[in-house]
């Protein structure tokens, strides 16, 4: 996400911070770098100018640059801008009584019925008692996608065989969410390829019939400019409540979610990250705007953490490294956490300096792909082998390569990556630091 607006930024302020002493000049030269970024970046051409006249304003002042760091303040108001630029964060309404319905809109494609499942497992994993309603009924595939992607989360569907009206669709689901007592109603409403009066109608029956406490616009960060302007079209239509970007961590370049809320007014209230039904996150501007300057999101990581980690495992790991016992079992383990929290790409990407860190990377290291060679290798071997990977000499790498579909160099490849690893916990536990190192990786619990 935003990989090359962080890397010309970064760059941008590496020069800043390496010099001693700031003039207006210099300030000017600086944001019209960062002018071209965010423009490359497919921001908004107004959103840009407004953005960097702001940051002008302040940066040219006599308390920065006459400041001992003035670099370093100009960086924290344009910080500070950004956080102002992608606006406030924005709850989930709540309706005065239960349940309270939830509307999402969108075009074809914008991945709207897997956003769907995300929220209504993200709503359950806070408490809710979420209805996952399948109202879209131009789309074929679209009410069994649902139902499955429900059997996945665990919740429950409603879909009517035979139906052919969407809003009395929704106005059914509703007396079913009553009768069970659901919280949330979350309506998966049809798509188009485009804007029409068709959809418009739609919706406004919708909403006329089951009264929303929100109305959110489910929009495709990948497309740019695109996807402002359709959600000020919609906004302009239907009256949104909330938007949702999807897809962020494709190769988008970040100007969709700079522009669509100062443009439209209307709040981002969720990121999608990823394709996995919990890869949802809800929208923090503060923690987005230090992602996009390079400086992490240590928070996010620290809660993605929480989420994930085991904490009876954790407990024993730690045990295990004060005692300086670290074995291929346990090497597997941590790997199997880092998946859980969204993969290695997405932990690193939270780190202060991700663009740096991942150059450094070989080829192929953040990859999903890499994660099931090793899983495949590790599960060919025996308990002992696992345990004492000492005793693996040449035919067993070879039957270990055999039985995992790879060659023996990718089992050699494995075994020393371990050795590494294995040095580095020995020399931490030597040190007293098997606690530090057990609590890093329960991260705090």
């Amino acid at each position: 996400m935003f990989e090359t607006l962080t890397d010309r930024l970064e760059g941008v302020f590496k020069r800043l911070r390496g010099q001693g002493r700031l003039g207006e000049k210099d300030v000017d030269a600086a944001l019209k770098e960062v002018r071209l970024a965010l423009l490359d970046a497919d921001t908004h051409q107004k959103v840009v100018g407004d953005f960097i006249n702001r940051v002008r304003q302040r940066a040219v002042g006599s308390d920065v640059l006459q400041s001992l760091t003035p670099g370093q303040q100009v960086i924290k108001i344009v910080h500070e801008e950004l956080v102002r630029l992608l606006g406030e964060p924005s709850k989930l309404a709540t309706a005065p009584q239960a349940p309270t319905v939830i509307m999402l809109a969108g075009l074809q494609g914008s991945g709207k019925t897997t956003t769907a499942a995300k929220l209504g497992l993200l709503l359950k994993k806070n408490g809710a008692r979420p209805l996952l309603v399948a109202a879209d009924l131009r789309r074929p595939a679209a009410m069994e996608q649902l139902s499955v992607l429900g059997q996945q989360v665990d919740l429950p569907v409603y879909r009517e065989a035979m139906a052919m009206s969407a809003p009395v669709v929704c106005a059914n689901a509703l007396k079913r969410a009553r009768e069970l007592g659901s919280s949330h109603v979350i309506l998966d409403t049809s798509g188009r390829l485009h804007i029409d009066d068709q959809l418009m109608g739609e919706l406004k029956e919708i909403r006329r019939l089951v009264a929303p406490a929100e109305t959110l616009l489910v929009v495709d960060a990948m497309t740019g400019q695109d996807a402002v302007r359709v959600a000020g079209d919609f906004h302009q239509k239907v009256v949104l409540t909330g938007l949702i970007l999807t897809k962020l961590d494709g190769d988008a370049r970040g100007g969709a979610a700079l522009s669509v809320r100062q443009v439209t007014g209307v709040p981002i209230k969720y990121l999608g990250m990823g394709e996995k039904v919990d890869a949802l996150e809800p929208f923090y501007p503060e923690r987005l705007a230090s992602r996009i300057l390079g400086m992490g999101d240590v928070v996010s990581l620290i809660e993605k953490a929480q989420q994930s980690v085991d904490e009876e495992q954790a407990k024993k790991l730690e045990k295990k490294l004060r005692q300086a016992k670290f074995d291929l079992e346990d090497f597997l383990g941590q790997m199997q956490q880092v998946r859980k929290m969204g993969g290695l790409a997405a932990m690193l990407e939270m780190l202060p300096g991700f663009s740096s860190i991942s150059r450094q990377l070989p080829a192929g290291a953040l990859d999903e792909k890499g994660f099931k060679k090793v899983e495949a290798i590790i599960y060919s071997m025996t308990p002992q082998e696992r345990h004492g990977p000492e005793v693996i000499d040449g035919a067993r790498r070879r039957r270990i390569a055999k039985g995992s579909g790879v060659q023996v160099a990718d089992v050699n490849q494995l075994l020393n990556q371990f050795r590494q690893a294995q040095q580095v916990v020995r020399q931490l536990s030597k040190r007293g630091g098997g606690k530090g190192m057990g609590g890093m990786l329960g991260m705090g619990r």
